[in-house]
């Protein structure tokens, strides 16, 4: 089977770290028989030196015509996007060099990289994010888009927008689920020694990144959520885990995880849910009591609102994953 083909575009000014999240995360994923899915190669406006954010300079082979060539186009985020970052505007360099991406291709903005696609109206009429500090310069450029600065990143259709820095590992594994499913993404998360979903979104990080040290911690209270999912639970039954009245423990909660106690159980529970119908042969009615949704009319509600598919759809798609990894010992 012909590898999926991801190009990552690199403009200069182009942040180090965002640039090799494509690469770590789609070069690291493996699938059934340890077959390599994904095809990773760079591109710039014209090959040879690129300078980057950090202080020094990266070798790029391929000019733009690449782009034409990819099933993926990943657009990291760059500190030198001149017109496009101040008018909101391509240059003609840059016009002509997305004018080379087929209609359809998957699109993907790491970050700043938004800007980019959003210039070039890919982001016309739809919801996307980029760093929190950026988003209301973003909408203000773009009135035409939906920001949403809370989230660590937005599927919209085939363009793919994330928070900050960090967050295009969380939207890459996210393509990897999507595409191969939670247990080869969680295979990924591990060796790149990150976690396969983070809770919450960016908001958790504008103003109070940590807790204050007087305010005591509700990670307790989750770890005890994560050994009864398939139990009946209660917010006051979390609460008293901490020792903490219900109205503090869901204010506490939500600054440390972003989300509040009922959406971050339910995302709990939609990911048991995905494990279970990949990893077992359990019927679908029992795959929702172990997972606490309590019935499959339940669990088919919230993972089709989660997912966009039943659970009998996720399964048929997914089973293959079922034991899969990779054929070699993990490595770093």
């Amino acid at each position: 089977m012909t590898p999926h083909r991801v190009v990552v575009f690199a403009l200069p000014g182009v942040l180090p770290f965002e640039l090799g999240i494509p690469h770590r995360i789609f070069g690291r994923t493996r699938v059934a028989g340890g077959r390599v899915p994904y095809e990773i190669l760079t591109c710039s406006l014209a090959p040879g030196t690129v300078a980057t954010e950090a202080d020094f300079a990266i070798t790029v082979e391929h000019g733009p015509e690449l782009l034409a060539t990819a099933d993926t186009v990943v657009v990291p985020a760059s500190y030198e996007l001149g017109p496009v970052y101040e008018e909101g505007r391509l240059t003609d360099a840059l016009a002509a060099a997305l004018a080379h991406i087929r209609p359809g291709t998957r699109l993907v903005a790491i970050c700043t990289g938004g800007y980019l696609l959003a210039a070039a109206g890919h982001l016309d009429g739809r919801r996307a994010t980029t760093h929190w500090a950026s988003a209301d310069h973003f909408q203000g450029l773009f009135p035409q888009i939906e920001v949403d600065p809370d989230v660590l990143y937005v599927e919209d259709g085939h363009v793919f927008t994330s928070a900050g820095v960090a967050a295009g590992v969380d939207l890459c594994l996210h393509i990897v689920r999507n595409d191969h499913g939670a247990a080869v993404a969680n295979d990924v998360a591990r060796r790149t020694v990150v976690p396969p979903h983070r809770d919450g979104g960016q908001a958790q990080f504008i103003e109070r990144p940590v807790p204050a040290p007087q305010h005591a911690s509700t990670t307790a209270a989750r770890g005890w959520v994560l050994e009864r999912l398939g139990e009946p639970l209660r917010l006051s039954d979390m609460a008293r885990q901490e020792a903490m009245s219900v109205r503090t423990f869901t204010r506490r909660f939500r600054e440390e995880a972003g989300v509040s106690p009922g959406q971050w159980l339910t995302l709990q529970r939609v990911e048991r849910a995905r494990h279970l119908l990949e990893s077992t042969d359990l019927p679908v009615d029992r795959v929702a009591r172990e997972a606490g949704f309590g019935t499959a009319q339940s669990m088919r509600k919230h993972l089709q609102s989660a997912l966009g598919v039943t659970p009998t759809g996720y399964r048929r798609t997914f089973r293959a994953a079922r034991g899969t990894g990779p054929a070699d010992p993990p490595s770093i």
